[in-house]
């Protein structure tokens, strides 16, 4: 099988997996996928999905964006200061996940305001990005729908009108 672009992905993945002195197999088990996709992902053989990375990186106690980078996901040069960003929010361990999605989604809102918003690249917040919330199966999503009101968000948190 041929070699994918995704060696520097997996060399980092080993050597995050060596440094938390986690096996293959127990990252696997932490990350919830298997054991043979996992040697795979760190060969370079497979390129995961962001679902996978961020999985990977949650179980390495990582950011998920900075993974996001080395498979490619994310442009570095153009989203370094916001993966930056995103990271240290991310990195901080006095926030709780909650607080942390609340911070990330204000912080995509003034982006916005500002002329940075998601449909800037297709390979920007759009595609990267959505998927950092699909990994909290929706709880993400529903925690920061207040918090996205008090920054401008479009979010709809009110009744909807029936006609008639």
């Amino acid at each position: 099988m041929a070699s994918l672009n995704v060696g520097n992905l997996g060399e980092y993945l080993r050597e995050q997996r060596r440094s938390a002195q986690l096996s293959l197999r127990q990252l696997a088990d932490a990350a919830g996928v298997s054991n043979p996709y996992l040697s795979q992902i760190e060969r370079g053989l497979r390129k995961p999905s962001a679902e996978v990375l961020q999985q990977v990186a949650k179980a390495l106690r990582i950011s998920a964006e900075t993974l996001y980078v080395r498979a490619g996901i994310l442009d570095a040069e153009r989203d370094r200061d916001e993966v930056e960003t995103r990271a240290v929010i991310l990195a901080d361990p006095s926030l709780n996940e909650r607080q942390k999605q609340v911070l990330l989604q204000i912080y995509e809102s003034f982006r916005k305001e500002n002329g940075f918003g998601v449909g800037e690249s297709a390979e920007g917040e759009g595609a990267g990005y959505g998927t950092v919330d699909q990994g909290t199966g929706g709880a993400g999503r529903t925690a920061t729908a207040g918090a996205g009101d008090a920054a401008g968000s479009d979010t709809d948190a009110g009744p909807r009108r029936t006609a008639g």
